[in-house]
């Protein structure tokens, strides 16, 4: 039986709906722009009293936030503001006028919006694609593709579906649950190998990336994507231990505890290796004591925490003694609960992927176990975490505290400022006198910030992705899906943490 914890909240006070941005474009002779636009005022004060004000490059509302980018505006060169009567401000730029709107909007509500973007744009045989754009910044110009990391992606989206229905039990939200369920589910079909996952697939006549080892079915009609990675195979393991828990249907819970006994096989009957079609381990599946002691020691922390996950989400969804005598073997004997903990002895540069990949093996362990030693090395992967406000790492290590308050308010105004427009448009912040600069590049030779922005200042990105790095996108050629709003919003709800009339 799963435990369920509610979390410790700090006390706070909730409005019931926060504020969203939109806007829309317009040229500037439209008839809806307002007249006072030819005033030229680069100063004006709301209908709610707050001012508004052009900066050098962008403006400001409030001297708190920030508006630049096409994001918001047509280029950067205000010339005019003129207030709407809801909050809102025209903005006349030097190439256009636009129209930002302050819609007042409940969590759920967002998350409602959230979830036709994915029905709309991201749906790709069931799991959740990237989304390319032929037009930057056209929607209506939206090509699905392929991606390393579909079955992580989608084993995320099916999470919050799981959760969403745990706590609404809409009917949509268990039909969406299924949906990117059988997705992940496919993606070790598709192998013909018995816990091997892919990382993804297309049909034949699909367009299909160039980078990667693809091999085709035996018939022909698809090809996948092998060299699948320990990404995939945590993802794997999030969705089925909360899949198993939340979804009352016990068909589908025999088919998931038997989709994790086989990778769980795989992975022990290869020395705690994932094996590929090629016979030998995939290039970042290994888990064997081998390769701690030779490549990988630097990943040894990550790595032991996941193997331990792993056997007690397998040990669970089971029942079978054989996963708690592998867990025992491993976590004591060749003392893996050790090696989880050395995480920051060992650490030589902050990498926000395996921050993900740790938290995501954090929440289904400490849902079946109490070990102070984990809880040792999850306080050490809070080292850093704790100062990005993500929501979701946030919730997280608050199941494995029950103990100890979580920054509720800092999760919450996350979750508030993503923002509501996904594209990837350039976005340009390390020039602002607000925002303090690292003198070190990140670990993909970005410039980072000390500033921690709010998301819709930033470039958009997924929880992957450094919350520091303050400058990106890339000209409006993408859009993201979204789901990792989803994911914290429905787990903060299932968790008691986020207010349904938040």
């Amino acid at each position: 039986m799963a435990r369920f914890i509610l979390i410790a909240i700090c006390a706070v006070a909730l409005s019931a709906q926060s504020l969203q941005k939109l806007r829309t474009f317009y040229s500037s002779d439209a008839a809806e722009v307002p007249a006072a636009l030819a005033s030229g005022k680069k100063s004006a004060v709301a209908s709610d009293g707050i001012e508004w004000a052009a900066a050098s490059r962008g403006l400001v509302r409030n001297s708190k936030e920030y508006f630049a980018g096409k994001r918001y505006l047509p280029d950067d060169e205000v010339l005019a503001l003129a207030p709407d009567s809801a909050r809102g401000m025209w903005v006349r730029t030097r190439t256009g006028v636009s129209h930002i709107e302050l819609r007042e909007m409940t969590l759920e509500q967002k998350a409602a919006a959230f979830e036709q973007r994915i029905a709309k744009r991201h749906d790709r045989y069931g799991m959740v694609a990237d989304s390319h754009l032929a037009k930057a910044g056209d929607l209506a110009s939206n090509v699905l593709e392929s991606s390393d990391n579909d079955g992580l992606w989608t084993a995320m989206y099916a999470a919050a579906e799981c959760f969403r229905y745990a706590v609404t039990k809409d009917p949509n939200a268990l039909a969406a649950a299924h949906h990117a369920i059988e997705a992940v589910l496919f993606l070790e079909d598709v192998t013909g190998v018995a816990g091997l996952p892919a990382r993804s697939y297309v049909k034949k006549d699909d367009p299909r990336p160039k980078d990667g080892a693809w091999h085709w079915t035996a018939d022909k009609q698809l090809q996948w994507k092998g060299d699948t990675s320990s990404d995939e195979i945590v993802g794997h393991f999030f969705i089925l231990s909360i899949a198993y828990d939340l979804l009352d249907d016990p068909a589908l819970k025999a088919r998931l505890a038997t989709a994790a006994r086989r990778m769980m096989d795989h992975i022990i009957s290869h020395g705690y290796d994932l094996i590929d079609v090629t016979g030998k381990p995939t290039t970042w599946g290994k888990w064997s004591p081998e390769y701690f002691a030779t490549n990988g020691k630097y990943d040894s922390a990550l790595n032991a925490l996941e193997l331990l996950s792993f056997l007690k989400t397998t040990e669970h969804m089971t029942g079978d003694p054989k996963y708690a005598a592998e867990y025992k073997k491993a976590a004591v004997d060749r003392k893996y609960a050790q090696q989880a903990a050395r995480y920051l002895e060992l650490r030589y540069e902050i990498n926000y992927s395996d921050e993900e990949l740790a938290m995501l093996s954090f929440y289904p362990f400490f849902r079946y176990e109490n070990s102070a030693l984990m809880r040792s090395a999850l306080d050490q992967w809070w080292e850093n975490c704790q100062r990005e406000k993500n929501p979701l790492w946030i919730y997280i290590y608050g199941v494995g505290h029950p103990d100890q308050k979580v920054d509720a308010a800092g999760a919450l105004s996350t979750l508030e400022r993503i923002p509501m427009d996904l594209i990837t448009w350039k976005v340009v912040n390390s020039d602002r006198k607000d925002v303090v600069m690292e003198k070190d590049l990140d670990r993909a030779h970005e410039k980072q910030a000390r500033t921690l922005l709010p998301p819709d200042e930033r470039p958009v990105m997924k929880w992957n992705g450094n919350p520091f790095v303050v400058d990106g996108g890339d000209g409006g050629y993408s859009e993201d899906d979204g789901a990792f709003f989803l994911l914290p919003y429905w787990m903060g709800r299932f968790l008691g943490v986020v207010p349904a009339s938040r």
